[in-house]
């Protein structure tokens, strides 16, 4: 369900068995729609793409790619790190970009989990007991 629809259906309350006519709805209701919409995409979305010194806001992501904003995302190439605020969430390689509409689209060919911890060169049991009692 579209943000739009939700939007109206939370306003305005849903229909006979839950059907909401919005086809036939004004350009100004239409226009605030969106405007509430983009508003609520800004402040709950905090994902972002660091490429170096660069910082993108991440408008979707998905299992195969990401999609930006349009104006200055078009130099965005190799190993870039995607963030949730300041939490570093993956590493990926972007592959290719396509513009589409007022975003650019872009795959990746891997992603990775950022590590939390340093890797361990040794093999860790699957019991470790909370403490040893000595004698």
């Amino acid at each position: 369900m579209s943000f739009d629809l939700y939007l109206f259906r939370s306003i305005f309350g849903a229909g006979k068995k839950g059907a909401v006519m919005y086809t036939f709805m004004s350009d100004a209701v239409r226009q605030g729609l969106e405007d509430a919409r983009k508003a609520a995409l800004k402040r709950k979305d905090r994902l972002s793409v660091h490429d170096g010194d660069d910082t993108y806001r991440v408008r979707r992501l998905w299992d195969g790619g990401f999609a930006l904003d349009l104006d200055g995302s078009d130099r965005l190439r190799g190993r870039v790190d995607i963030y949730d605020g300041p939490k570093h969430l993956y590493q990926c390689l972007v592959m290719s970009s396509v513009a589409d509409d007022n975003e650019r689209v872009f795959e990746f060919k891997w992603l990775t989990p950022a590590a939390t911890a340093p890797a361990a060169d040794f093999v860790k049991p699957d019991f470790v007991p909370a403490g040893l009692i000595s004698r």
